[in-house]
């Protein structure tokens, strides 16, 4: 029965509505990112983030049933080397905007680890989905760079290599389901534990020692709302239900709809931050749509081709 969930190669309508929500959510997470950032520094508010994913939820969930290193080594690839060196990178030259934009090739390492290490199989409307949407993001990557968002050459290799880590988060995750029927959301609490330690301590060296827990003691409650918001709703919610898409159905089908969250991110803005879309981003969101559309609905449509068709 398992091998027959895995291997489904079709959403079902529920499962899409859920995928759409997590994407919807992370993208609207750069909201609270924004204000948050404000006033507590990046790696002392991702240390944040975290903490309160983990506590007081650990009381309350048993631990996976898997290898405590998986457990660590998920935590370590989704909190530290994702979010630490996205903000590293950033804090070397990389704007906000264009990593965003950059870290989404996770989706493209997503499904080559899968090929590789768990023998997924992608079809073809699979592979040309993913090209269509991935020229979306391509074109708003280059509408981030014509408004002035050069980066440096550090920051963006810091980028992908942060794109890497989250690919191999998923992996994990999708490993520790079919190999050990672990529950995601267990997973997600668990592995929460990992990352707050070495993310203070980066906070510590890297955005000004002593002055970083001034700066947390002294934040707003808003600013710890938008934490907590993270906590529970991008992380727990997100990552627990997006590790489970990704156990139920094939890599190459699941993490195309990454390629969402800047969408999602943009209209978030427009709607929350008073931001403007210009045409080319306007174009750049209609090709991500039909990447996506493409992934989900061709091989329906080609089947029914079949059956339509005379002979």
């Amino acid at each position: 029965m398992l091998s027959s969930i895995v291997a489904s190669a079709r959403l079902a309508p529920r499962d899409l509505a859920l995928i759409l929500a997590v994407v919807a959510l992370w993208g609207f997470s750069f909201v609270p990112i924004k204000v948050g950032l404000d006033e507590i520094p990046p790696f002392a508010f991702a240390a944040l983030r975290f903490f309160f994913a983990a506590v007081p939820m650990v009381f309350f969930v048993r631990p996976p049933r898997m290898p405590a290193a998986l457990v660590i080594v998920y935590g370590l690839a989704i909190g530290v080397f994702q979010f630490g060196l996205l903000f590293l990178g950033m804090r070397l030259g990389m704007p906000a905007g264009l990593s965003s934009l950059v870290i989404q090739l996770q989706a493209f390492f997503t499904i080559g680890l899968g090929i590789a290490f768990l023998g997924d199989r992608v079809h073809a409307e699979n592979v040309l989905g993913a090209i269509v949407a991935g020229l979306g993001v391509v074109l708003l990557a280059f509408h981030r760079i014509g408004q002035g968002a050069d980066s440096t050459l550090a920051g963006l290799g810091l980028v992908i290599v942060a794109a890497v880590a989250w690919a191999v988060g998923n992996i994990v995750a999708k490993h520790a389901a079919r190999r050990y029927r672990a529950n995601m959301l267990d997973l997600v609490v668990w592995s929460s534990l990992a990352p707050p330690l070495p993310l203070l301590a980066a906070s510590y060296l890297f955005e000004g020692g002593p002055a970083v827990l001034h700066a947390i003691a002294s934040a707003s409650a808003l600013a710890w709302g938008c934490a907590l918001f993270l906590a529970y709703f991008a992380t727990i919610f997100g990552f627990a239900s997006w590790a489970r898409m990704l156990h139920r159905y094939p890599t190459g089908l699941v993490a195309p709809f990454a390629l969402l969250i800047p969408v999602s991110g943009l209209a978030s803005g427009a709607l929350f931050l008073g931001e403007s879309l210009a045409p080319l981003q306007m174009a750049g969101v209609g090709l991500v749509l039909a990447g996506l559309a493409v992934n989900v609905y061709a091989a329906r449509m080609r089947a029914w081709l079949v059956r339509a068709l005379p002979g």
